[in-house]
């Protein structure tokens, strides 16, 4: 049975150059990079080399990347290292932290959990029905005690591409009102930090961080065709973060730990390969997939804006259908696709960023999520139409008259 493959933004294959690259860092040179020897010094040359390739990935200095197990920990690192840090200079009231209702759950259930133990006033900002964020909602619910913004680049089930240079040029005009205050008046007004997580936007959209305006930014190795288990939080020069774990002091005192040399390098390798890929077939093949869908499968409405949203991500309602079912049957035939992220593919909840966009319970259980990848191909699309098509005929039939 031929494999199709259709769920890249739950995790890409290791691109073949990455792996060569890392290969040799898992034996021939696996000394500790912290080690003052030889073999200590092969190891930190490659994580110097990778350090310099997200540094020149992002446009920024190489101290200002951290690398971290994943985006997991870049995410917590960065809400909980800026809360942590700036709590005491918030003397009067809680330090105020703000995101959006369709956040990854590495940052939304961070921010609750801190807003549940007290320790943190939290505000949710919601998404319109293309699954935007205004500008102006995030402005006005900006307080005297706001430490930390936070608002997903890329959607990672819906796909949609946030105005975060939009985003950022209004915070940080509110930036320099607030550091002129603060000059001379430290203990009233608290600095002002913006955090993305840019995990889903790393291979299509602009990373450069001075264009950006962020003061954090957290990416993902294994979303670019690189290795599991490695990410990186860019931390801007200035900004203040506390570790949120002990143990040494390693990565500018932020992220204690042995360095893991093989995947740290391969990180580097995935980023700087990144301008080589072809977006504008990833983007055609997509638009293609969408035109056969509409052709081919009746009642089925498109999730969030097409014009603004990541080139390989399409995410739609099959109604009168659920989703689980035309998984489970794509995934017999060999394709596989997600209803939702990958994160919380074992719930039984409808997809918190399908109801923060307005869809019914129902109407949410009813998706699926495609993310392609630069390896699909046409045929590829061609086979997985002709498999669905039967299932939802299928499905829709056996499905009460009222549901249909």
């Amino acid at each position: 049975m031929h494999k199709v493959y259709f769920d890249h933004s739950a995790t890409t294959p290791v691109d073949q150059k990455v792996l060569e690259a890392m290969l040799p860092y898992f034996s021939d040179f696996f000394g500790n990079a912290s080690s003052v020897h030889s073999f200590g010094q092969e190891a930190m040359k490659a994580i110097d080399q990778a350090r310099n390739e997200a540094a020149k990935f992002l446009n920024c200095a190489p101290e200002e990347i951290i690398f971290t197990s994943g985006a997991t920990e870049a995410d917590n690192l960065a809400i909980m290292g800026i809360v942590t840090s700036n709590k005491e200079q918030v003397t009067r009231i809680k330090p105020h932290v703000m995101t959006t209702l369709f956040e990854h759950p590495a940052v939304l259930e961070v921010v609750k959990h801190l807003e549940k133990i007290g320790v943190i006033e939290a505000s949710y900002v919601k998404p319109d029905e293309f699954g935007l964020i205004h500008v102006e909602d995030i402005e006005k619910e900006i307080k005297e005690n706001t430490v930390l913004i936070s608002v997903m680049y890329v959607n990672n089930e819906i796909g949609i591409v946030q105005p975060i240079k939009e985003i950022g040029k209004m915070i940080q005009e509110i930036k320099k009102l607030r550091n002129k205050e603060i000059e001379g008046n430290e203990n009233k007004i608290c600095p002002l930090y913006f955090h993305t997580d840019a995990v889903q936007a790393t291979l299509f959209c602009e990373m450069d961080v001075e264009k950006l305006g962020v003061d954090l930014l957290s990416i993902s190795g294994h979303k670019i065709y690189g290795p599991k288990g490695v990410g990186i939080l860019y931390v801007k020069k200035g900004t203040a973060v506390k570790p949120i774990q002990y143990g040494g002091h390693h990565e500018f005192g932020l992220r204690p730990g042995t360095l893991n040399t093989p995947l740290i390098f391969g990180m580097g390798k995935a980023l700087e390969l990144v301008k080589t890929r072809d977006n504008k077939e990833l983007k055609n093949l997509r638009d293609y997939l969408w035109s056969e869908l509409q052709k081919n499968i009746p009642n089925i409405k498109l999730n969030g804006s097409l014009e603004k949203r990541a080139f390989n991500n399409l995410n739609f309602t099959v109604n009168g259908v659920e989703g689980e079912a035309m998984l489970l049957g794509l995934d017999l035939a060999g394709i596989a696709v997600s209803t939702g992220s990958a994160c919380s593919s074992g719930s039984l909840e409808p997809s918190h960023v399908l109801m923060a966009i307005g869809l019914s319970h129902e109407k949410a259980h009813g998706s699926l999520r495609i993310t392609l990848g630069y390896e699909n191909t046409k045929e590829e699309v061609d086979e997985f139409i002709k498999t669905l098509k039967p299932l939802v005929e299928k499905f829709r039939n056996m499905a009460p008259k009222n549901e249909k």
